[in-house]
C-alpha cells in the first residue's frame, strides 16, 4: 500500500479479470481521484532510456535549452523556470519541462490546435526514445479508459473515438535541488486539466494528495509503479463522480535538498473538437447537472492554460 493509503491495483489482472481490475481501479478513482497501478506492461529499459535522455537535456546550458522555446502556449518544446504558476498561486513553480505532443500529418484538421513537435539536436536518440514513451503511455492510457468506461456502465470502447487523436502531452519534468522552505514550491497545489494523467517517476518523495478531510497525504509508490489521476475534463464529464483531486509536489526534506527530482507525466486529452457534455448516467435528482453548457476540449484547455500563465 502506498503511504497515502491508496491500495495498488495490479495491471496484471487487466487481461484475465477485467471486471475485477475495473472495480478496483474505478473504486480508487472514485474514492481518491488517484490510483497506483503496478505491473503495467512497459519495458523498464525503454522507460529508463527516455528518462536518461531527459536528464541529458536538462543538464545542457540554459542558453542551449532556451533555443527550444516555441511559444504556442508552451505546448511543445522547452519551458524554463519561472513560467508555470498554479491557478490562484502567487509564486511560480520550481520546475522546468519539455513537452512532446501527437505528431500529425500535413493538412490534418487539428493542425490549428496542435503545434508541431521540436526535437533537441544535442541528444541524438531523444526523438526515438521519448517518442516511444509517448506512444506507450498513450496506449496504456487508452486501456485504462476502457476500465473507466466499464466502471461508469458505458460501452467498454466508449472513450476510444474521443481520445484517438487527442491533444495529449508528455511532459518531461526536472525539479532542481531546492535548499529552502518557500515561498516557491516545486509544484503548488493544483488539479490537472486533462482526462487522466499517467505519471512515471514518483518514487522520489514530494507528491502529496489532498484527501476529503483536507489532509495532505504523501504518495510514494513502489518502484516500477504508475500513479494515475483524474483530470478536470473527466471530472466535468462525470459530474464529479470521478473527482479531480488537488495535489502538489512539496520541497524536499533537509536531508534530500541537494537531490533533483525527475518525473514524466502523460496528460491524456480528448480530441480537440470533442464536446464535453455531462454523461446522462451521472445525473439524477441527488446529483443535478453542474455543467448544463457543454464546452469543446480545446476551448476548455485554452481557458485553463491562461489561468496557469502558459498562454
Amino acid at each position: 500500500m502506498s503511504q497515502a493509503g491508496i491500495p495498488p491495483v495490479s495491471f496484471g489482472t487487466y487481461a484475465h479479470d477485467f471486471p475485477g481490475f475495473t472495480r478496483d481501479l474505478g473504486g480508487s478513482f472514485e474514492r481518491f481521484g488517484f490510483a497506483v497501478v503496478t505491473e503495467y506492461d512497459l519495458p523498464q529499459a525503454r522507460v529508463d532510456a527516455a528518462l536518461a535522455d531527459a536528464k541529458a537535456f536538462f543538464a545542457l546550458p540554459g542558453e542551449v535549452k532556451r533555443r527550444y522555446e516555441t511559444g504556442a502556449g508552451h505546448q511543445r518544446g522547452y519551458t524554463p523556470f519561472g513560467v508555470e504558476t498554479a491557478k490562484g498561486a502567487a509564486h511560480y513553480d520550481l520546475k522546468e519541462f519539455w513537452h512532446v505532443g501527437r505528431g500529425l500529418p500535413p493538412g490534418h484538421r487539428y493542425e490549428g490546435s496542435m503545434p508541431h513537435n521540436v526535437w533537441p539536436a544535442e541528444i541524438p536518440r531523444f526523438r526515438e526514445h521519448v517518442g516511444w514513451l509517448y506512444g506507450a503511455l498513450d496506449g496504456l492510457g487508452r486501456k485504462l479508459l476502457q476500465s473507466v468506461a466499464a466502471y461508469l456502465d458505458l460501452e467498454r470502447g466508449f472513450f476510444e473515438s474521443t481520445v484517438d487523436e487527442g491533444n495529449s502531452i508528455l511532459r518531461l519534468l526536472h525539479y532542481p535541488p531546492a535548499p529552502f522552505d518557500g515561498p516557491n514550491e516545486r509544484a503548488a497545489a493544483h488539479e490537472d486539466i486533462n482526462v487522466i494523467t499517467l505519471l512515471l517517476g514518483a518514487e522520489e518523495a514530494g507528491l502529496e494528495v489532498k484527501d476529503r478531510d483536507g489532509r495532505w497525504l504523501p504518495v510514494n509508490p513502489p518502484p516500477g509503479a504508475l500513479v494515475c489521476n483524474i483530470g478536470d475534463m473527466l471530472q466535468r464529464l462525470t459530474n464529479h463522480r470521478l473527482p479531480s483531486t488537488s495535489h502538489r509536489v512539496v520541497n524536499p526534506a533537509p536531508q534530500r535538498r541537494g537531490t533533483p527530482r525527475y518525473s514524466t507525466p502523460f496528460f491524456l486529452h480528448f480530441n480537440s473538437d470533442y464536446l464535453i457534455r455531462t454523461l446522462p448516467g451521472c445525473v439524477d435528482a441527488a446529483h443535478p447537472d453542474r455543467y448544463p453548457q457543454p464546452i469543446t476540449a480545446d476551448a476548455f484547455l485554452m481557458e485553463r492554460l491562461r489561468e496557469i500563465k502558459l498562454l
